[in-house]
């Protein structure tokens, strides 16, 4: 399993998350990789509180994506639901969740945003 992986996980835990205020729920992600092989990791929210376990235990959402989409995600170089709707994410269960926790991602890089805008511009 990748490092960055585990550490974005283990850093949720530490800090309460604000624009998680008001979700109770429990998300399930299952990182697959070329081998076959899948990690689970289970988040619990309740009301910005994260709790992990890298376990595959029951959840009311479970999202289904291999490991280097979910390495994009955590470093904002994806965007959850729009991976959601190409099919390269499969969300099971309580979709208001996925929509909720995508917000635990980073947004894209900062030279990328002012590239898109200037862009945008000409």
């Amino acid at each position: 399993m990748a490092d960055a992986i585990r550490d974005f996980f283990r850093e949720l835990e530490k800090n309460h998350q604000p624009l998680l205020g008001k979700v109770l729920g429990t998300v399930r992600f299952d990182l697959t990789d070329a081998g076959g092989t899948t990690d689970h990791w289970l988040v619990s929210v309740s009301r910005g509180d994260i709790t992990t376990t890298q376990e595959k235990g029951k959840a009311d959402c479970t999202i289904r994506s291999d490991r280097k989409l979910f390495e994009q995600l955590i470093k904002g170089e994806a965007n959850a639901i729009a991976a959601t709707l190409r099919g390269a994410i499969i969300c099971m269960g309580n979709v208001e969740l996925l929509f909720a926790i995508q917000r635990i991602f980073p947004g894209p890089p900062k030279k990328r945003q002012q590239q898109g805008e200037a862009m945008a511009s000409s």
